[in-house]
């Protein structure tokens, strides 16, 4: 590993496009699981100005059965489709809430695939499709995530709450955030970089206004970041293309699925490639990747390793998983093997099949709008929600090493 470097991380918030299209994709998944907590769900969603199109396959008791709608399903759907958007906050002439013209073309699952997945008879419940996942977790910041990912998030999550709150009315839904932090001795030393291109009200592009909003900016920065890592030679650039008024879905078309490197590590670990939003627990895409970040998280935790990354690999319909695979990069405690063993003799984990990961995290809940903006991980798990980042494996893993 080296030890001195400069590395980035990117951030988009809620109103970014591909944004608004994972957060209604899970308000779906929510809406479905909160009526069934065995349906399945894959809804794909594209925005675009004054259009929001679904489309996917389900099964749903009470909502979808026997390729039929129950009455007023649909409208149920529309609806919630509506409030999403309606609470990120667009209220504008090209993507409006209320008059956005709205496609629903989610349709019943394929057997064929129900009938690998399903559990029956002997057979357990298998892996909802074939690929790896992959969790990461490092000792960069307190949440346990990579510092440049972690900042990005919580710069643009502040701004969202100071908008919703009314502290920064001339913000608009729409914003993206980069930083660069120059790394010595594997630590964070100093940030060198700090992007922010936030949509705005009509005249915060020139003048005093915009002066206001780069101060703002520079003052919420300032907020979130430890004071260290700022200095005068940290360079900043607010809005750097000038005039940013027309933004979300009317400025660029947004699908689900399309920020998955903002979603997970901000390409400090390797990704297997398949998004989650939009997905119920039974597909691997999700359920394993939340399990495999919620290992690699207790595995830091327990003060095993400085960082620490874990694969796991699933054929569809199959319940075991193909491989399981531990990495702390030279930063373990014992060896990685060791790790490995020690995961597998976790009862509680449920040989990390499907129906044992999710009974373990308890995700067959509707719990996935909230994760889908701001990042899956490095949150505070409260409640039902972000049970993949609870750190209660420590004691475990510290006894079967």
């Amino acid at each position: 590993m080296r030890n001195n470097y400069l590395f980035t991380s990117e951030s988009v918030s809620e109103g970014h496009p591909d944004k608004v299209a994972d957060q209604i994709s899970d308000a779906i998944v929510d809406l479905f699981l909160s009526k069934d907590p065995e349906a399945r769900i894959a809804c794909e969603t594209l925005t675009t100005t004054q259009l929001v199109v679904l489309a996917g396959e389900i099964r749903c008791k009470g909502v979808y059965e026997d390729g039929a709608w129950a009455p007023g399903a649909q409208e149920e759907i529309e609806r919630t489709v509506r409030e999403t958007v309606k609470r990120i906050g667009y209220e504008q002439d090209g993507f409006h809430w209320e008059s956005f013209r709205f496609e629903n073309n989610l349709h019943g699952q394929s057997a064929h695939i129900a009938q690998g997945v399903d559990a029956a008879g002997n057979k357990d419940e298998g892996a909802g499709d074939q690929g790896i996942m992959f969790g990461f977790a490092c000792d960069e910041t307190p949440d346990l995530m990579p510092a440049t990912l972690d900042y990005s998030h919580k710069i643009l999550a502040k701004m969202a709450a100071d908008r919703h709150s009314g502290r920064a009315p001339f913000l608009e839904p729409d914003a993206k955030s980069q930083v660069t932090l120059r790394f010595e001795n594997g630590k964070p030393a100093a940030a060198t970089a700090i992007v922010v291109s936030t949509q705005h009200a009509p005249g915060y592009d020139e003048g005093a206004k915009e002066a206001e909003l780069k101060n703002y900016v520079k003052g919420v920065v300032a907020e979130v970041m430890p004071a260290n890592l700022l200095s005068d030679e940290t360079v900043y650039h607010i809005n750097p293309t000038g005039s940013f008024e027309i933004g979300g879905p009317d400025g660029d078309a947004g699908l689900t699925g399309r920020k998955i490197i903002v979603d997970t590590y901000g390409g400090a670990s390797p990704h297997g490639g398949g998004a989650f939003s939009g997905k119920d627990p039974t597909k691997v895409d999700r359920s394993a990747a939340y399990i495999t970040r919620y290992l690699a998280k207790n595995i830091v935790a327990a003060g095993l390793a400085k960082r620490c990354t874990i694969q796991l690999a699933y054929a569809i319909g199959v319940s075991e998983p193909l491989s399981l695979y531990v990495d702390t990069h030279g930063t373990g405690t014992v060896g990685d093997d060791r790790i490995e063993q020690a995961i597998k003799g976790i009862k509680e984990l449920g040989g990390l099949t499907p129906r044992g990961i999710r009974t373990h995290l308890g995700l067959n809940k509707p719990i996935y709008q909230p994760s889908a903006a701001y990042g899956h991980f490095g949150r505070k798990p409260e409640g039902d929600f972000f049970p993949w980042e609870r750190t209660d494996l420590v004691e475990k893993l510290r006894a079967a090493l």
